[in-house]
């Protein structure tokens, strides 16, 4: 395989272990100079940690030595095959104005609210609490909420 072109082997391993996992094959791959270049660990892809390597035997070696590594999947990916893990998704896709969502993390956790404005490329949004004595806008970011609500298009 040629270094030109990245190879990445799948390893399964433990549901919840993904990152040590990873954590562990830098370890030991430092530890014996092994061909590894990197190791990825998507959040969407549980049981899973994708390593780049120039071929599977390299791969497989280090997982021996690495506790709660699986199995290494046959076959190989490219970096296209992949590249959707790559990019980060927004956090404010699926919320718009008029939006009822609920707070889930900051001061205001807990508390319901409507969606004022959507800021996509700063990840905010713009709320106006309901409980509020004063309707407020209140900008928190975009992981902070859930919607509860969609608005319905009239």
């Amino acid at each position: 395989m040629d270094s030109g072109n990245p190879t990445i082997f799948i390893v399964k391993t433990t549901v919840n272990q993904e990152r040590a996992v990873a954590n562990l094959l830098e370890q030991v791959a430092r530890k014996y100079k092994s061909d590894i270049r990197s190791i990825l660990v998507p959040d969407e892809l549980r049981g899973y940690v994708l390593v780049e390597s120039s071929a599977p035997e390299v791969v497989d070696q280090v997982i021996q030595n690495v506790h709660h590594a699986r199995a290494l999947v046959k076959g190989a990916s490219t970096i296209g095959e992949i590249e959707h893990f790559l990019t980060p998704k927004l956090t404010v896709t699926g919320v718009s104005e008029g939006d009822i969502v609920e707070l889930i993390s900051g001061p205001f956790k807990g508390e319901k609210a409507k969606v004022k404005r959507v800021d996509s490329t700063h990840e905010e949004i713009t709320v106006e609490l309901f409980d509020a004595m004063v309707p407020i806008p209140v900008t928190v970011r975009g992981d902070h909420v859930r919607v509860l609500d969609k608005e319905e298009l009239k």
